[in-house]
């Protein structure tokens, strides 16, 4: 063992020892194998060795700052730390002696850069690196897997496709930037097992930084001699203010290579540019350099913009149906006829503002009507029911395969992720004996825990229900012609955007009032109450169109008012072109006003807020401007980053399903928007934001939950809406049990019941009232006609109608469920090829290890042979 010394701080290595077979204790301690480099190599020290390439002399002389390295060129920074000086200064110091101490403690090397040479003239920077002492030590602990065997499997290639899909690939390094190997947990006592070509280089950054944010999380900042769990980790440094960052490094420039370094320039090039939109997602090099939670992130979103696809192509289609059975549709030509449709008089929508209008004026909405309310509407809901199935049944393939080609199919909740957050240390002051550790921790009684959560379940429930009740008052003040314009739902969406601010703000003010003791309850509580608000917000509107409005108005003579009649609300109608029309505007302003704010959000706002920043960047010299300043003024990636992006892909998945059957066009506007949304998404994470540290997760977590309930409902919506909403059922009725010319004419006569009116109303004046010489007017129902023994009743229409119906919801949600079972048993989780390869690669584990470990006895046996011989022939006595 040999101590050496070198500028920046004091490293231990441990060295093989080469075995000689004339010497008995060399050849027995022959087997203490490690990832160090032999002495007798000529390796030597850290110090000693070669500089990488492109580390010249001359740039130790005149070194560039825009480095990955420490000042020595060799020792690769694997994390960075910063920090200034503040009226708080002594305390913070004392936490980073304590902290840095600790640190070298466990092996990890420092390095500091002074204020004066940062370009504020106030930041300190921490560098940190981690020898491969450290990394295998905590690759054996956090059981980290390398390859042992190179693949023999062979790749499947689509051969037939290739001349169509090559225009979308992306070149073979790039997609595969490492070999496909069979790997294995990392175990340091069998280093000679794994396949270890350099050993500088065996650990990519990825997992180094990764190793290294594992040792700063569980690093205690007390003193030696003290013992308080609660000085514990970088989280805690950074929540008091120690520390002001935390963050490993980019490996160069994405406008440029740097040394022996381009992951980040390769990843904007082929990734991240907006000209790259129709080109396949570099998903091995995302993972290796980001980490494979954000890698499944996008993974799952191009998997899904690649569904839409689909689903797009289908909506368009029944969408150009519509536009060439126009000049078809009977209903509308008799609603602009002014012979018919002029000459029908309709009563006022509501009590104040509203005066009779004749059937005609509703003309152009009608003919808006017929290009969604048509008979490939009701093909395209059962479609997008199917549709919806077997997008999550193959993505779960889909999901299988990532996990075994990334390492994941026996991964589990790293350790990490299951740590107690600070914030549950300092809130809960009782302490309980832990069962498994013998350890006194943090403990929330179970009275304070029941009180938590009824006051988070009512508050919740009060936002949830306060909303509703807005929705309903406010859609009762606004009458049907305002409602249906743009401008009022421009208005709505408004209101959406504002609350939603406060739902934000209320969801996670509730999460951490119930104290989550770790760090992945608290993000599956805060998806659980985010969604649930957003739920509430965004689809309550289209809800009460869909379902509520118009269909609980009554009669004239006998309206139905919201809060008793005393009130004066009278319940809301629906447009006189149908409450469909009025569906569809609702969800098309919402939805396309929340996809264009979301990427002025992600991509305007911040290219404008960084423009100047990158600006001076690009002019300023390599030597004057570090790599860790560089990444110090990017905006940092929170743990909760990737939940926005799913929850907004979430919602987005709701709109185009659960109401889909008023605007088959939602999906193509899902499309468009995803392309875009792929790079704005890769933009953010190549340029705008600090490299995470790369974590692991073998799927998406709760939003699978979520995406399978929506699917659900899904189906419900879309049959009630083509029931309820849709003038489909009525018309069929009336085509095949009362037309008499098995046509639609006459139709609009049949759907309109009549009212006698028995004075004058106060909004018209006598004149008008003259003019018009009527004593009736008509409204939407199908009620018996004054004069009629049962006056005003529904006549037997309403019943035919309200069976088919109640029918039709029947059958097409059992068509479509059963469809959807039938799909998700015909088409399994894991696809074959996938299980074979697990099976295999767990037969050639065990086969190597075996054969490991009887070469590894062979060996032993032939040495203990040669020593009883040597001893023979010594004459000695004792073979030790």
């Amino acid at each position: 063992m040999r101590r050496i010394t070198g500028k920046a701080k004091d490293e231990t290595l441990i060295e093989l020892q080469s075995a000689r077979a004339a010497d008995v204790p060399a050849v027995l301690t022959a087997f203490r194998i490690n990832l160090h480099p032999d002495e007798s190599s000529g390796n030597g020290s850290l110090s000693e060795r070669a500089p990488l390439p492109g580390n010249t002399e001359t740039d130790k002389l005149h070194p560039s700052k825009d480095t990955v390295f420490f000042r020595d060129g060799v020792r690769r920074i694997d994390f960075v730390l910063s920090y200034v000086d503040d009226k708080d200064g002594e305390k913070k110091q004392e936490r980073r002696r304590a902290f840095e101490a600790n640190l070298e403690k466990t092996g990890l090397e420092l390095e500091t850069e002074d204020k004066s040479d940062s370009k504020d003239q106030k930041t300190y920077f921490l560098k940190i690196h981690a020898p491969r002492d450290v990394l295998a030590t905590y690759a054996d602990v956090l059981k980290i897997k390398v390859p042992f065997k190179k693949s023999d499997i062979p790749q499947s290639q689509d051969v037939a496709l290739e001349w169509f899909t090559q225009p979308f690939r992306l070149p073979g390094n790039i997609m595969h930037p490492e070999p496909d190997y069979f790997t294995y947990h990392f175990d340091k006592t069998k280093t000679d097992f794994f396949l270890i070509g350099d050993k500088d280089t065996f650990f990519p950054p990825s997992t180094r930084n990764r190793i290294v944010f594992y040792i700063l999380s569980r690093c205690a900042y007390y003193k030696e001699g003290q013992k308080d769990r609660e000085k514990t980790g970088i989280k805690r440094l950074l929540s008091n203010g120690t520390y002001t960052a935390a963050f490993p490094l980019h490996d160069c420039r994405y406008w440029k290579k740097g040394r022996n370094a381009e992951e980040r320039y390769n990843l904007y090039k082929h990734w991240a540019r907006f000209l790259c939109f129709y080109k396949e997602q570099p998903l091995n090099l995302i993972k290796k350099y980001y980490g494979e939670k954000i890698g499944i992130y996008f993974a799952w979103l191009g998997f899904y913009t690649e569904m839409l696809f689909l689903a797009a192509v289908v909506g368009l289609i029944c969408f150009i149906y519509g536009v060439l059975s126009y000049d078809d549709n009977i209903t509308s030509k008799e609603i602009c006829d002014p012979k018919i449709g002029g000459s029908i008089m309709m009563c006022p929508l509501c009590d104040k503002n509203c005066t009779f209008w004749r059937l005609d004026s509703t003309c152009l909405s009608s003919w808006q009507s017929h290009l969604f309310d048509n008979e490939a509407t009701v093909f395209f809901a059962m479609f997008m029911g199917i549709w919806v199935t077997l997008f999550l049944e193959f993505w779960k393939r889909r999901q299988a395969r990532l996990e075994y080609e990334w390492d994941l199919v026996d991964f589990e909740e790293e350790q990490q992720e299951l740590q107690t957050r600070p914030e549950f240390e300092i809130k809960c002051t009782n302490r309980r004996l832990n069962k498994i550790t013998q350890e006194m921790e943090p403990h929330l009684p179970l009275h304070s825990r029941c009180a938590r959560y009824c006051l988070s379940g009512a508050t919740v429930t009060f936002w949830v229900s306060d909303y509703s009740a807005e929705t309903l008052l406010v859609g009762g003040l606004i009458t049907p012609q305002l409602a249906t314009s743009v401008t009022a739902s421009c208005i709505n969406f408004v209101i959406i955007m504002i609350l939603n601010f406060f739902y934000e703000k209320v969801a996670i003010w509730i999460t951490d009032m119930e104290i989550p003791k770790t760090h992945l309850e608290y993000e599956n509580r805060l998806i659980t109450k985010m969604f649930m608000f957003q739920f509430v917000n965004y689809y309550s509107s289209c809800f009460y169109v869909a379902f509520f409005k118009g269909k609980f108005v009554g009669y004239p003579g006998n309206y139905t008012y919201m809060f008793g009649k005393w009130k004066k609300f009278r319940n809301e109608e629906c447009d006189p072109g149908g409450c469909l029309i009025e569906l569809t505007t609702q969800l098309l302003i919402v939805m396309a006003g929340k996809q264009l704010w979301g990427n002025i959000q992600e991509a305007l706002l911040p290219l404008m807020r960084n423009w100047w920043s990158s600006r001076k960047g690009r002019h300023n010299p390599e030597n004057h401007y570090s790599r860790w300043e560089q990444d110090h003024v990017l905006q940092n990636f929170s743990q909760l980053g990737l939940f926005y992006e799913y929850l907004e892909m979430v919602i987005q998945f709701g709109f185009i399903t659960l109401f889909v059957a008023s605007f088959p066009l939602a999906p193509l506007l899902a499309l468009f928007n995803n392309i875009l949304e792929i790079r704005v998404d890769a933009w953010k994470f190549t340029t705008q934001f600090r490299r995470p540290v790369a974590s692991k997760a073998r799927n998406i977590g709760a939003w699978q939950e979520i995406l399978n309930s929506v699917a659900i409902l899904s189906v419900v919506t879309n049959a009630f809406i083509m029931a309820f909403t849709s003038d489909m059922i009525p018309r069929m009725v009336y085509l095949y049990a009362y037309s008499n010319s098995t046509s639609m004419k006459g139709y609009i006569n049949s759907s309109l019941s009549e009212y006698r009116i028995p004075i004058r109303p106060q909004n018209m004046t006598e004149d008008n009232w003259f003019r018009h010489f009527n004593t009736t007017c008509r409204y939407r129902d199908y009620r018996h006609p004054p004069g009629h023994e049962n006056e005003y009743t529904h006549t037997m229409q309403f019943w035919h109608i309200l069976a088919a119906k109640m029918a039709f919801i029947i059958i097409m949600e059992h068509v479509v469920f059963v469809v959807k079972f039938f799909i998700a048993w015909m088409i399994p989780d894991v696809p074959s090829d996938v299980k074979a390869r697990i099976k295999r690669e767990r037969y050639l584990i065990q086969e190597h290890l075996h054969n490991y470990e009887v070469e590894k006895l062979k060996l032993q046996l032939i040495s203990l042979f040669e020593c009883i011989l040597y001893v023979e022939k010594s004459s000695l006595k004792l073979c030790i």
